[in-house]
């Protein structure tokens, strides 16, 4: 069984104009059985505990993404706050956070630094309730490093949809952080990237599709969607030494490790 452990269902419903139960009705027929559904900003923080309440198996993460860093105020700090202290026993994750440097609007001098102010705000809450944090880092891996070492968090999280060097990913790792692997591997040309999941620790490993982004190779163009976890998989047992089964069952069980849940929740 897989565990898509980073998505957006909530923008995967409005693409398809279908219901979450219509999206994991169609991925648990591809053997995709547990979901967490990351947010991005106040609304999220809002709609997410009740959009996913009634459908097992899936969670959700509440977050600041730094892409909409402009927006973000310090109200907003304080809704998530109020949101995480409920401890919803669905609410598995501090996430999406984390820093990105790519559109040149949001590093300006003042965005930047707003960037990685709401970044050690949301690390602060993770680790006052131990919850693990799923990180958007875009072209940001070493930036981002500091900031969790820093932070020292007992429960680490995963670096979503790594896209990097081996030496770059081993340094999360050693950290004590996984690396979320996702369709970026699908792509020949990713060779970086693929080159560093082929050596890294099988025990390090997480699979997501990051729905409705991140597109798998030869789905250009159309919403990503958790029944293409799969292929993801398929990708990496074929950069991978270990046999297919192995690999499944160790992703399966660092995933319910690292977001605290057993087989049967």
């Amino acid at each position: 069984m897989f565990f898509d452990t980073h998505t957006h269902l909530d923008y995967l419903a409005q693409d398809l104009q279908q219901s979450l139960c219509q999206i994991v009705l169609a991925a648990n027929q591809q053997q995709v059985t547990k979901f967490l559904v990351v947010g991005i900003d106040q609304q999220s923080i809002e709609k997410l505990p009740h959009w996913v309440a009634t459908e097992n198996n899936v969670y959700y993460g509440l977050g600041l993404h730094p892409l909409f860093i402009a927006k973000h105020t310090e109200a907003d700090l304080f809704q998530l706050e109020q949101a995480i202290a409920l401890q919803d026993p669905k609410c598995i994750a501090v996430a999406e956070i984390g820093l990105d440097r790519y559109p040149v609007e949001i590093i300006t001098d003042e965005l930047w630094q707003k960037q990685c102010h709401f970044f050690t705000a949301q690390l602060a809450l993770a680790k006052r309730y131990q919850l693990p944090v799923s990180l958007h880092s875009r072209r940001a891996n070493d930036q981002l490093y500091p900031f969790l070492k820093k932070a020292d968090l007992s429960t680490t999280g995963v670096i979503h949809g790594f896209s990097g060097s081996y030496a770059q990913a081993k340094r999360f790792v050693d950290l004590g952080y996984k690396i979320g692997v996702g369709g970026t591997i699908t792509y020949q040309r990713a060779n970086k990237t693929r080159q560093a999941i082929a050596k890294l620790p099988l025990s390090a490993l997480l699979l997501e599709t990051d729905s409705p982004d991140m597109p798998v190779s030869g789905w250009q163009g159309q919403p990503n969607h958790p029944a293409r976890l799969p292929l993801i998989f398929q990708a990496l047992s074929e950069l991978r030494a270990e046999k297919p089964e192995q690999i499944i069952e160790q992703i399966w069980q660092n995933s319910l490790d690292l977001f605290s849940l057993v087989k049967d929740q």
